[in-house]
């Protein structure tokens, strides 16, 4: 990568002043940032075309040799040019302010820390923080902690100074050593760059170097697991047996899932208040998005089956924990032979590891929300009104399953192939 930029040398006049302060100023990609280099220059003096002070020439009121800060501006200058190079070593382009962070630490001017609190102290500061502000739940908390015992167990006496590279590396070798996968370590490195985010954003981190590691992993994107429209129909019609009664009811939430493209989360949540005329009104409890969905007739049938059960909070299913929901979904599709061998392949260092299991060890709640999104898009529905049920904002989220519905219709084209 070669990044395009543009630098230049100004001077700040003032009216009725022969001297100007000095300021540096850099473009690119449409991204402008300045420094002041701490001298005042006399108009003059300088030379525009050279972008230097004219030689033998004393400069403002402390009469400041141009020697001094000719060498000022130099230093400037190859601060700028390393500052690029860094970042397209690391093919990435960094916005205004990753590059003043990198370009301060160059020219030695290092950010004031906020307190003496040790490393640890300021992991829980952020954690107490995120969670009252952004009122996180319990899971993205336990994702904290963990992390929290990773890190004190990789270095008991962590320093915001020892996470330059070498530090980052030394974290991840430490990471691939427990045999985590790479998926996992590459998941580790996002939330502790979350809480750098929020420690630099306090003045708490001085060293600018996480914005711009990435570490050299193979990692292959996760299969989406859904059910296809044979396998969802085998499931819905598969005679429970009486002893397994108790499956009925995660049947009926699964298959409401897989018929309106709700999250576990919003059909737990779902009352029977946001149900009328044929239409799902909702606020996403995930992302707060405001959605409609209309009724079909497997999902209307579901919702007539419990409308006179009442419920606690007035709920409009029997919405049991997520986790005991994924463990009786995984016994259903079992008994349903909902089998069909997948293959997992993930990486752990350099190794690949291809993994076989059956597809309903495989299934569980968020498994109904991908199998209404791949089946609708399957059936020739647009990916805008797909969309507009799911409240997916960005269209390269939707991606994935528009290469799996493409993918199903190339194969269902081979069947003119027997004709």
């Amino acid at each position: 990568m070669d990044i395009k930029y543009h630098a230049q040398f100004l001077l700040d006049k003032e009216r009725g002043k022969s001297s100007a302060k000095l300021r540096f100023r850099i473009k690119w990609e449409g991204n402008i940032v300045a420094f002041n280099l701490g001298y005042r220059v006399d108009t003059d003096k300088w030379n525009t075309e050279t972008q230097r002070c004219k030689a033998n020439t004393t400069h403002g009121d402390k009469k400041v040799s141009a020697s001094i800060i000719n060498r000022k501006i130099q230093q400037f200058e190859q601060a700028c040019e390393t500052v690029f190079k860094k970042f397209e070593i690391k093919n990435s382009i960094p916005d205004a302010d990753q590059y003043r962070d990198f370009f301060n630490e160059e020219i030695g001017k290092k950010p004031k820390v906020n307190s003496e609190k040790s490393f640890f102290e300021i992991f829980d500061s952020f954690v107490e923080e995120e969670t009252r502000n952004s009122h996180w739940k319990e899971r993205t908390i336990q994702k904290m902690k963990t992390l929290k015992n990773k890190l004190i167990e990789f270095n008991p006496n962590l320093k915001f100074e020892d996470l330059d590279e070498e530090g980052f590396l030394s974290f991840q070798f430490f990471l691939e050593s427990k045999n985590y996968k790479n998926s996992t370590v590459l998941k580790e490195f996002r939330s502790l760059k979350w809480f750098l985010r929020w420690a630099k954003r306090k003045n708490f981190q001085p060293n600018p170097y996480f914005e711009i590691y990435q570490p050299k992993l193979k990692n292959i994107p996760k299969k989406v697991i859904f059910l296809t429209q044979d396998e969802l129909k085998k499931l819905r019609e598969y005679a429970i047996p009486d002893s397994k009664r108790y499956l009925e009811r995660i049947r009926d939430v699964f298959l409401f899932q897989c018929f309106t493209g709700l999250r576990y989360s919003d059909v737990y949540n779902l009352r029977k208040s946001n149900i009328r005329d044929g239409i799902i009104e909702i606020t996403t409890i995930k992302t707060s998005d405001n959605l409609t969905i209309e009724l079909n007739t497997h999902s209307r049938n579901i919702l007539n089956k419990y409308k006179d059960e009442g419920f606690p909070g007035n709920k409009a299913l029997p919405v049991i924990s997520n986790q005991k929901m994924n463990d009786y979904l995984k016994e259903l599709a079992e008994l349903a032979e909902i089998d069909e061998p997948v293959v997992q392949t993930f990486y752990k260092g350099s190794k690949r590891i291809d993994e076989v299991l059956p597809k309903f060890a495989l299934i569980g709640t968020h498994c109904g929300r991908r199998t209404f999104i791949c089946n609708a898009l399957s059936l020739g529905i647009p990916p805008q009104v797909v969309m507009k049920w799911t409240g997916h904002s960005d269209y390269s989220a939707m991606k994935p399953y528009i290469d799996i519905a493409d993918q199903i219709k190339a194969n269902a084209m081979e069947k003119f192939d027997l004709i």
